[in-house]
């Protein structure tokens, strides 16, 4: 059975990211999850981008609870999420099951975070998640240890005030009915993991206004200057003035293969 919670993301990065040597702390420290299955199965997600079926567990009611409450997750919290290839039809498209979602192919990985005390004060200010670890699993249980984990701690730590959780204030927030694709000159929509349109032209002081279709959350960044929108859950919507003209390239700051244009004339 499919949970009735939002749908969220928690990794910022798993298996299928571009693998680098890691530093001398981290994923070393966490163990692997044998037991998940039994975890608290609180949300899935489709990755249209990777084509993915991803199934995301908490290791305690209690911590689904505090996410849902927008509390900092208690000590002791493992955050698990297990990747599936989503099965394809024979153009290559993942099929869908009669709820319009992916269909669960084999395993491909499963990423973990450890929240415990004491952890990550040998990590400097600038890249520090908080008491939170970060380690990638193969299916067989075998930690991946070329991942590229500085890559998670860069990516949860604008999210400090959510406990470093990136769903951690929205798990509750999301709608699950369709969201109605907008046709307006300065809408962009977002469904399938992209940007529609990709590229956009509007007049100088004009707003640009983001919808996210999408079940999973998303947030707009600006590529120049790092400005951030709030992260996004479905159905809601983010708006930005351009006052001066210029080309304006932006993408997902959760999915950063996420990328659109605004060109203001």
């Amino acid at each position: 059975m499919r949970p009735t919670v939002a749908v969220s993301l928690i990794f910022a990065v798993a298996a299928s990211l571009t693998l680098t040597a890691h530093g001398d702390a981290g994923p070393e420290k966490i163990k692997f999850p044998a037991d998940w299955m039994s975890y608290v199965l609180y949300t899935t997600v489709d990755r249209y981008d990777v084509k993915q079926y991803r199934e995301l567990y908490a290791s305690s009611a209690e911590a689904v609870q505090a996410m849902k409450a927008g509390r900092p997750l208690p000590h002791g919290t493992v955050l698990t999420m297990v990747s599936y290839k989503a099965q394809l039809d024979p153009q290559g498209n993942p099929t869908k099951d009669a709820n319009g979602r992916f269909m669960r192919g084999d395993m491909a990985g499963i990423a973990v975070m450890e929240k415990q005390a004491g952890w990550g004060t040998e990590y400097p200010p600038d890249l520090r998640n908080g008491e939170w670890e970060y380690a990638i699993f193969t299916p067989g249980g075998k930690l991946n240890e070329k991942a590229n984990y500085k890559g998670c701690f860069t990516c949860h730590k604008p999210h400090e005030k959510q406990d470093f959780v990136i769903s951690l204030a929205k798990v509750a927030a999301a709608t699950f009915a369709p969201v109605a694709t907008k046709s307006g000159p300065t809408d962009v929509n977002i469904a399938g993991f992209a940007f529609s349109p990709a590229r956009l032209s509007i007049d100088t002081g004009r707003r640009v206004v983001w919808t996210n279709g999408d079940d999973s959350p998303h947030q707009i960044t600006l590529t120049k200057t790092q400005e951030r929108s709030p992260v996004l859950v479905k159905g809601q919507t983010h708006a930005q003035a351009f006052t001066a003209p210029g080309t304006y390239e932006y993408n997902c700051g959760l999915h950063p293969q996420m990328k659109g244009t605004i060109e203001v004339k």
